[in-house]
């Protein structure tokens, strides 16, 4: 029997993913919750094979909850389930530690896939990251980078949330960061897409 967890603050999400899951794997057992510290609460309580999770949800929306649900589960299969655009959040999210990254706008079959193989431990990325990551390998002057995607995933995380408007000190409260690191990470992202503010950054992202 598998135990899944779907970590998403949607109910209309969290009720149709669970009758996907339940059509995919007729005796598992599946929990929901709605926010990041639920998640951290559940898996004090259980032993869970699989992590459906939204990388928006709220408390969490860096890829630092990869790194602490590891350390709290270090078994667990992280599958991130988003609306996020792939191109740009996809290999950032694996490199980080999940085990795949799939679009909400995913038909169901997909959905399917990338839940069996992440259950089957295997690392899953829609066939189109595949084939792009293919051809940047290939034709690599073909692909010129995107210089959102040369970021480190802790630079994102920094970028996300200067964007949301929180200054340094409140991004280094939430990251644990001290305050001095989080602005050598502002600088760099300011160097890396060739802004001055927040007000650029926030056009560059766009």
């Amino acid at each position: 029997m598998k135990h899944i967890l779907i970590a998403e603050d949607h109910a209309v999400v969290r009720i149709g993913t669970k009758h996907l899951l339940k059509s995919l794997i007729p005796d598992s057992t599946i929990s929901d919750v709605d926010d990041f510290d639920k998640i951290l609460q559940e898996l004090e309580t259980k032993a869970y094979d699989l992590l459906i999770l939204d990388i928006n949800i709220p408390g969490g929306n860096t890829t630092k909850m990869v790194e602490t649900i590891r350390a709290k589960s270090p078994g667990i299969r992280i599958l991130m389930f988003s609306s996020y655009d792939e191109q740009l959040y996809g290999l950032m999210y694996l490199q980080a530690g999940a085990d795949g990254y799939l679009s909400k706008d995913a038909p169901e079959e997909e959905f399917k896939t990338a839940v069996m193989s992440v259950l089957n431990n295997k690392k899953y990325m829609s066939e189109d990251m595949q084939q792009m990551n293919i051809n940047r390998l290939i034709n690599p002057k073909e692909y010129m980078p995107d210089p959102i995607v040369s970021l480190s995933p802790r630079e994102t995380d920094v970028m996300n949330l200067l964007k949301e408007g929180l200054g340094t000190a409140k991004i280094a409260e939430k990251l644990n960061l001290q305050l001095s690191t989080v602005s050598t990470y502002k600088a760099r992202i300011f160097e890396k897409l060739g802004v001055k503010n927040i007000v650029e950054l926030i056009t560059k992202i766009k």
